[in-house]
């Protein structure tokens, strides 16, 4: 099948590739002239504007639009729309916002074209694991779509599915990317408390590895945690600040009007907020208090 990729960072450059390895045509564009020659060199077609992307795909076309959340997927998805014809299809892979997607979906559905949002998970290891993908949209499109969404998977059977209709694809994946804060916080956690026994001389590489098989913990993201450890058992160099995507933030944002509880994923991203303060306020504060009502001693700043 014949499809473009709009925007080759790492992973939309990962999907082109594995795309090709699949046996697909791919007309590859970007801003950056020297990725597009990067993925010329790698087997795809390279297009150096938009308008030549559209003249390179034989209709009906299949864009996929692999761009960071927010303005610039907003700006590349109407774009690109400006540009094709009736029946085409433009597919989001990257993190937008659920509601952005419902959105675009209803005005490219009034040029006739089609939309599929796609969750994608795979991040650097996708280009040879495949990728995890949540599909929503209409089903005709999808279903047309199904030959590349075999490829990129990890099978063609397993780790792809069409979820539901259009921006159900982005919700699904909002709610992964919130698991992931909580199952991260989890595993932080647990290995930072055994790292304070320190009478036990407990090696965590060592039981990441032991906790890898059998375990009814063992999962993708221990084996990470064991090769991070297996790098830099005392994590030297690393600053103690988690940055957040966003998802995160609007899973709480989205639980908060559904009227459900997250106890779980709330804290993990309360954590990672707390992550990049150098010296928090309210720990401050709390100190001073302490001083106040107690008499307690207040340690100064050094």
């Amino acid at each position: 099948m014949d499809i473009a990729m709009i925007g080759l960072g790492k992973m939309g450059f990962n999907m082109a590739t594995r795309l090709l390895h699949g046996g697909h045509r791919v007309v590859a564009h970007d801003l950056n002239e020297a990725a597009v020659h990067s993925a010329e060199e790698a087997g795809a077609q390279g297009a150096f504007t938009l308008d030549e992307v559209v003249v390179k795909l034989p209709a009906p076309r299949a864009v996929w639009v692999m761009v960071p959340a927010g303005e610039p997927t907003e700006t590349t998805v109407n774009a690109v729309a400006d540009r094709l014809a009736p029946d085409d299809i433009v597919v989001d892979g990257g993190n937008s916002n659920y509601k952005d997607s419902v959105r675009r979906a209803v005005a490219l559905k009034e040029k006739g074209l089609h939309l599929v949002d796609v969750g994608t998970s795979g991040g650097v290891w996708g280009l040879a694991e495949g990728y995890s993908m949540m599909i929503g949209g209409e089903d005709a499109p999808v279903s047309r779509l199904r030959p590349v969404f075999e490829t990129l998977a990890p099978a063609k059977d397993k780790g792809w599915g069409h979820v539901g209709p259009s921006g159900s694809g982005h919700f699904v994946k909002m709610i992964h990317n919130g698991i992931e804060y909580g199952l991260m916080q989890a595993y932080a956690e647990g290995f930072d408390l055994m790292s304070h026994k320190e009478e036990f001389r407990l090696d965590l590489h060592r039981i990441a590895e032991i906790w890898r098989y059998g375990s009814v913990v063992r999962s993708w993201l221990l084996d990470l945690t064991a090769r991070a450890l297996a790098e830099n058992p005392t994590l030297e160099g690393i600053a103690a600040c988690v940055p957040d995507s966003g998802e995160g933030r609007w899973t709480l944002m989205e639980a908060v009007d559904l009227g459900c509880s997250i106890p779980v994923i709330s804290l993990a991203l309360q954590n990672r907020f707390r992550s990049r303060q150098q010296a928090p306020l309210a720990d401050k504060l709390l100190a001073a208090m302490r001083g106040q009502f107690g008499g307690h001693a207040v340690k100064n700043e050094t």
